[in-house]
C-alpha cells in the first residue's frame, strides 16, 4: 500500500461527498430521464433490460475483485460484507431486469453511462476500503452494536425493498403498459416503500462496516431517492384524481 493511493482515495471520498450534495439540489430541479420520467430528447436509447445489466454489473464485479485480490478478506466479516453487497447487486443486476413487465419505455444511453461510471467508482471505494485500506475487520467486530445494528437496517430494507418491486412488478401482466396505483404492502402508507428500502439498505451498509465510503454510499442514495420519490409522489397526483391524500412520500404520517 502506498501513501500516494492513500492521498488519493481520501480526496475522492470527499469528493464523493461533494458531488452526491450537488447531484441532491439538482434533482429537486430536474427529474433523471429513466422509467415514467424518460424522455425523448436525451439521445440514443436501449433496451432497459440490456441497460440495467450493463449500469449495475459493474458494482457487483468490482467490489469481489478487491476481495479476492486482498489478503484481508478471508475472515467471516469480510465475507459477510461480501455476501450482503452480492445479495443487493446480483438481484439489481441480473434478476431484476428480466422481472420487467409490458412496455417498458426504452433507457438513454446517457443515464446508463453515468450509472456505469457511478457503480464502478462507488464499487472501487467500498470494495478497496473494505479487504484492504481499513486494515481488515476482526471477527469481534460481528458482536459489536454498530455491526449489529447495521446489519438489522440492511436486512430491513432488503425486505422492504424486494417486497415493494415484487408488488409493482404484478401489478400488470408482461403485455400490458401504463402506471397502476399500488395499494398493498407499505404503499397503503407511502409513495415509495422500495426508494425508503434502498435507503435502509445503504443505511444499514454503512453502520455495519463503520467507513466513510460506506457512509458516502448512504448519502449518495438519499441524494437520488428522496428527490425522485418526491417527483414520484406528485406524479401520482397529478395523474390519479383517486390517489390517497394520507399517503405520503417516504415515511409514514410524516412525510
Amino acid at each position: 500500500m502506498h501513501i500516494n493511493e492513500q492521498v488519493v482515495f481520501n480526496n475522492m471520498v470527499i469528493g464523493w461527498f461533494a458531488l452526491a450534495v450537488i447531484v441532491f439540489i439538482s434533482l429537486f430541479f430536474f427529474n433523471a430521464p429513466y422509467g415514467r420520467f424518460a424522455r425523448r430528447n436525451w439521445g440514443l436509447t436501449i433496451n432497459p433490460k440490456i441497460g440495467w445489466l450493463i449500469m449495475e454489473i459493474p458494482a457487483p464485479l468490482t467490489f469481489l475483485i478487491f476481495f479476492l485480490v486482498s489478503s484481508q478478506s478471508l475472515n467471516l466479516v469480510s465475507i459477510i460484507f461480501l455476501l450482503l453487497w452480492q445479495a443487493h447487486y446480483i438481484h439489481r443486476s441480473f434478476i431484476y431486469p428480466l422481472t420487467l413487465r409490458g412496455q417498458t419505455k426504452r433507457m438513454t444511453v446517457i443515464v446508463v453511462i453515468f450509472a456505469f461510471i457511478f457503480n464502478m467508482l462507488n464499487g472501487y471505494l467500498n470494495g478497496r476500503y473494505l479487504f484492504t485500506l481499513s486494515g481488515g475487520y476482526v471477527n469481534e467486530w460481528m458482536i459489536d452494536p454498530r455491526f449489529l445494528i447495521g446489519l438489522m437496517l440492511f436486512i430491513v430494507g432488503f425486505i422492504i425493498n424486494r417486497q415493494s418491486d415484487l408488488i409493482l412488478h404484478n401489478l400488470r401482466t408482461q403485455d400490458e403498459s401504463g402506471y397502476i396505483i399500488p395499494y398493498s404492502g407499505l404503499f397503503q402508507w407511502i409513495s415509495c416503500p422500495n426508494y425508503l428500502g434502498e435507503i435502509l439498505i445503504w443505511s444499514g451498509w454503512a453502520i455495519a462496516t463503520w467507513s466513510l465510503p460506506g457512509l458516502a454510499f448512504a448519502v449518495w442514495t438519499i441524494a437520488n431517492l428522496v428527490p425522485r420519490a418526491r417527483s414520484y409522489h406528485q406524479w401520482y397526483h397529478q395523474n390519479f384524481p383517486s390517489y390517497p391524500t394520507e399517503r405520503r412520500v417516504l415515511i409514514p404520517k410524516l412525510w
